[in-house]
């Protein structure tokens, strides 16, 4: 089979021939008064129920309510009987607002109606004909940990390294080709083949015999087997083809290869196939979605309808001149543009875009903004801040918990709930207090020691026995014959290490500490080696962890602060800002957003330009354009001249999209001092000049590097001469006397805080 995933591939299906035109029902004399409250478009949408449609629905432009309303249609018309009506969505919440609307508009034959995810159709599909796929209906679905445990075991009897090896990466290989629709036959030379020299194909074929003699199947499964019934029962595929008489699909930019062969199947025979989607909104491309699915939806189908949905009911016209205005860059799109539906709406007010010296500055900007409108009324829960990653969060978070403006992570814990950083903070821990057995338990294992449950039982019982930590036992059983002598020799390393760590306290630095902690102890390479989705993103989360660290002169200090954010949490009941990433926003929307980060290598991200190139760099136009359009009233854009990326200065230049962004639509602003500017209006150096912009070489040259210097310690030159004895204030640890000059860094004695060294560009002379 050719892959579909490029467009100019070889198609999986000809394009389909038009069926002769069949006879309208007739239609109601006074149509629905649902009806007639769609704008024309939308009722265009509706209406056209016969042939293939695609309906280009921008943000904003009332989508579901398309969606629903052509469902209530068609069944109120007896076009269709329920049952033979099939929608399909991505998350089971859609399926079920889409029912509850359904079901509002026609009554309680919206039941019949199969309408599901993709998954839990397929489960439908599957569950009355699994003998066909090798299955009983009774099969079992697994979990991503019994998947991962099923794997393991396959790589064990096959003798493969699963350090050098993880089973999670050639997990996220095994979904990649089960999104692509191929089964092991069919892989050939598939992007990972090459897994474990070359044996990823024998495991992936293995792993789905264990699956069907096990008689359960993982999520991929689902469409794969269905697809195979398909392909290999041209009988039960023309039930299916028989039965559902019209198919609609909800977001299908996000689509898959497998997703799209299924649909393709399915329709072949009555052709009303009505896809709703914008390809200016896929973003999902490191799940499998394919925005090529949505692209050549005109080429599988020459006599397809195309209907645009521009007018959007939720922003103002220039949050959504400058959204398309952005977006217009992309050379890979259908092409729309948004325009108000709102009757008598204002302009609004122009899009911030704020250039900033560092990431600290930023937080500290973006939160009094955020107190502004808060003292002039504005809810905190319809604000929120939008970030391309999860490691930007930390400085946020931080200043939030400083200002005690309450604020909720979505979609993901808190930055310092995150797995990781808690397997950071427990190395800390134990370092500070070899006493604490949680600690000790939390990260005697991680990265793998070889040791198994029984040596941390043996543990146990001596700690008890003698009365002393885990700590203390581990290094007294390392000195005798109770263990297996792998399992002595990694107590005794773990135990000298903790004490050469331990022995660096008094004359390092923690964010030093830390660093060289996750380094020796290979926990930054056990993150590195893992091939999941996640595992880049948790790196990210390392480096900003050490960052952050880098205020702290001692680990008390640090750990003491670690426990009260942790009892910080905000009250379930009490709003707050939304803080999440601009993944996690698409279908929101808010009053107020801000986006902060918008730097070359942060956003665009860099990672995803190498591996991907011209084709990541439109996703991330996507994305941002994703992001824009979650504002109703208010959106601030900020980037920083310097970043701290591993405890290390780097330069930053704003992104490419900052230009992009129309400057009719946008109000301009720096702080004093920042690339020779003092705020207001006018153009950043460098900034109109693309090729300078995109290489960092003008504004580079106004803060006197050479082009991909680094920015180290002497990150800023002050515009203050600081004396020993000044009065001086600082965001985070409030009034305090200088005692002390080293260059760029001033030691100080706070009235609150105590004594710490601080840079002096983090400082203001107190007035």
């Amino acid at each position: 089979m050719s892959d579909p995933f490029e467009l100019n591939d070889d198609l999986p299906f000809e394009p389909l021939a038009p069926k002769p035109a069949a006879a309208a029902p007739p239609v109601p004399a006074a149509p629905p008064v649902w009806l007639e409250k769609l704008n024309p478009e939308q009722r265009q949408a509706v209406e056209t129920t016969e042939g293939p449609v695609l309906v280009l629905s921008g943000a904003g432009t009332g989508k579901t309510r398309v969606l629903t309303t052509r469902v209530a249609w068609i069944l109120m018309n007896r076009r269709a009987r329920p049952w033979q009506v099939l929608a399909v969505t991505f998350t089971n919440r859609a399926a079920r607002e889409m029912r509850e609307r359904v079901m509002h508009l026609v009554g309680p034959s919206a039941e019949a109606v199969w309408l599901g995810t993709f998954h839990a159709i397929s489960v439908r599909i599957l569950r009355r004909n699994a003998e066909l796929v090798g299955l009983k209906s009774n099969f079992t679905i697994l979990d991503s940990d019994d998947q991962i445990r099923l794997l393991k075991q396959l790589m064990e009897v096959d003798n493969i390294d699963s350090k050098k090896w993880p089973a999670q990466a050639l997990m996220g290989v095994i979904q990649r080709w089960k999104d692509r629709g191929l089964t092991p036959d069919k892989v050939g030379g598939q992007g990972g083949s090459d897994f474990a020299d070359g044996r990823a194909v024998a495991l992936y074929r293995a792993y789905q015999e264990r699956l069907r003699t096990l008689n359960a199947a993982d999520f991929g499964d689902l469409l794969l087997h269905c697809l195979t019934l398909f392909q290999s029962r041209a009988d039960i595929l023309g039930e299916y083809q028989e039965q559902f008489h019209y198919v609609l699909v909800d977001e299908y930019q996000d689509t898959n290869v497998a997703q799209y062969l299924w649909l393709r199947l399915l329709t072949q025979k009555h052709r009303n196939l009505c896809c709703v989607g914008d390809d200016d909104q896929s973003i999902y491309s490191w799940r499998g979605a394919e925005v090529g699915n949505i692209l050549r939806f005109e080429k599988d189908f020459p006599d397809a309808k195309v209907v645009r949905l521009e007018r959007n009911y939720r922003s103002t016209p220039t949050i959504l001149a400058a959204a398309s205005h952005l977006i217009a860059h992309n050379e890979g799109r259908l092409g729309k543009t948004l325009r108000t539906g709102l009757e008598n709406v204002e302009q609004g007010a122009p899009i911030k875009v704020r250039g900033v010296w560092d990431g600290a500055e930023e937080a500290r900007w973006l939160v009094d903004e955020i107190e502004t409108l808060q003292r002039a009324g504005h809810a905190l829960d319809q604000i929120a801040i939008l970030v391309r990653a999860g490691f930007q969060m930390l400085e946020f978070e931080e200043r939030f918990i400083t200002t005690g403006v309450p604020y909720r992570v979505v979609g993901g814990p808190r930055f310092y709930e995150r797995l990781e950083i808690r397997d950071a903070v427990a190395y800390l821990r134990l370092i500070q207090q070899p006493e604490d057995d949680l600690a000790f338990e939390r990260i005697i294992n991680k990265p793998k020691r070889g040791l198994g449950d029984t040596t941390i039982q043996k543990l146990h019982i001596l700690a008890r026995a003698q009365g002393v930590s885990l700590m203390e036992a581990s290094q007294r059983i390392s000195e005798t014959d109770e263990l297996r002598p792998q399992a002595r020799t990694a107590l005794a390393n773990f135990a000298r290490d903790m004490e050469r760590w331990r022995s660096l306290r008094e004359t390092t630095l923690p964010a030093e500490i830390a660093a060289q902690v996750l380094e020796d102890s290979g926990y930054i390479d056990m993150w590195q080696k893992d091939k999941s989705p996640e595992g880049p993103g948790r790196l990210d989360n390392l480096k900003e962890f050490v960052s952050g660290l880098d205020e702290w002169e001692n680990l008390g200090g640090f750990l003491d602060h670690v426990s009260l954010v942790m009892e910080n949490d905000a009250n379930a009941g009490e709003a707050g800002v939304t803080l999440m990433t601009l993944h996690s926003a698409k279908g929101l929307e808010f009053d107020t957003v801000f986006m902060p980060g918008w730097e070359e290598d942060i956003f665009p991200n860099r990672r995803a330009l190498d591996e991907s190139g011209e084709k990541a760099l439109e996703e991330e136009r996507r994305l941002a354009y994703v992001g824009i359009t979650r504002a109703r009233r208010r959106a601030f854009i900020s980037f920083a001249a310097n970043r701290r990326v591993y405890n290390q200065w780097q330069s930053s230049i704003p992104s490419r999209f900052v230009e992009e962004l129309p400057k009719e639509n946008i109000e301009q602003e720096s702080d004093p001092g920042l690339y020779g500017h003092r705020g207001g209006g006018g153009d950043w150096p460098g900034f109109n000049d693309t090729a300078g912009a995109r290489s960092g070489a003008g504004i580079r040259r106004r803060m006197g590097f050479t082009d991909g210097a680094t920015y180290e310690a002497k990150e800023r030159v002050s515009t203050n001469e600081f004396r020993i004895g000044d009065r001086v204030f600082h965001q985070k640890f409030g009034y305090g006397i200088v005692e002390g000059i080293d260059d760029s860094k001033l030691e100080i004695s706070f009235d609150k805080a105590g004594r710490k060294k601080v840079l002096d560009s983090f400082v203001e002379p107190s007035t």
